[in-house]
């Protein structure tokens, strides 16, 4: 007779530390649905629009909506079980992002704090994702001076990059060097995909007059986008291509330590353990025993 050879451990389920409800969901997917008309109205509205007539106001009114939908989402978001320690870990998570923004001060591009929340997203999952991207992109407004129209904006945008690492393949078997390809790969595509989405956010700001690049209320839809492509080549692709590689350089050298450092916290953390206290029965005296043990206590009768 054989003998049985003992089963390869399972996988642990991933810890969700904040859960999406169907309430977080359809007030994150109604959030998004604004933002993507927010960021996209130039190409969605035709020329005869009266939207275009009012080019110039249009970001500031979708600037205004979006504070709202977001704090919406944050509030629903907040109610899917949001406990103290998830708190905490949010807002240490939220303040090293922050702080790293300013280090390389945008300069070439490089901007240490997109490798940290692509990690965070892909421990911590898509629904701490959003919150903690939109959290973190408003704290480093703060920290930096760089509170505008275009804040909501960023929030919004941060909050999409930080939750697609939360949705990425593999969060619980995949480990090692094809995690941190993975990583690497999305942090890059993202990094293009953050700045192509914000330049869509400041371009129509820019006067018809002021170049052949900038958004031109009465072109066509491909027009336009001719414009766009040129105004991303022409003003932003090195920045892109600056936070895309910076993002790629730290997920490789500094992904396995991060990463370690997360799973370990989350796990220390036990976001999903609930909290159970046990009754002690009284002795036949009446006399019990206090939490600590040492003093004894008089029970009602």
């Amino acid at each position: 007779m054989s003998a049985r050879r003992p089963s390869a451990p399972r996988p642990k389920a991933r810890l969700h530390v904040v859960r999406l409800g169907p309430r977080s969901i359809a007030a994150l997917a109604l959030v998004s649905a604004v933002g993507v008309i927010a960021f996209g109205w130039p190409f969605l509205a035709p020329p005869t629009s009266q939207l275009n007539a009012h080019a110039q106001d249009a970001p500031w009114l979708f600037a205004g909506l979006l504070v709202l939908l977001v704090a919406v989402v944050a509030a629903t978001i907040s109610e899917s079980d949001l406990g103290p320690k998830a708190v905490a870990m949010l807002g240490v998570l939220a303040a090293t992002g922050a702080a790293l923004r300013p280090v390389g001060a945008g300069t070439a591009g490089i901007e240490p704090m997109f490798f940290l929340l692509v990690l965070s997203g892909r421990v911590l999952g898509p629904g701490f994702g959003f919150t903690l991207g939109s959290v973190t992109m408003f704290a480093s407004a703060l920290l930096t001076g760089g509170v505008g129209p275009w804040l909501p904006f960023q929030m919004l945008s941060m909050g999409w990059f930080t939750m697609g690492a939360g949705l990425l393949p593999g969060p619980v078997r995949l480990r090692g060097r094809l995690e941190l390809l993975l990583l690497a790969g999305y942090g890059f595509l993202a990094a293009f995909a953050y700045g192509t989405v914000m330049n869509l956010a400041g371009w129509p700001f820019m006067g018809a007059a002021a170049s052949n690049i900038s958004f031109d209320a009465h072109a066509s839809v491909p027009a336009n986008l001719a414009r766009f492509v040129a105004y991303c080549l022409a003003t932003s692709l090195g920045w892109d291509l600056g936070r895309a590689v910076c993002t790629v350089v730290l997920t490789l050298v500094l992904g396995p330590a991060v990463l370690r450092a997360l799973r370990r916290a989350t796990r220390r953390a036990a976001f999903e353990t609930a909290v159970t206290f046990d009754a002690r029965e009284p002795s036949p005296d009446g006399y019990g025993t206090s939490p600590s043990g040492t003093a004894p206590v008089k029970h009602p009768t």
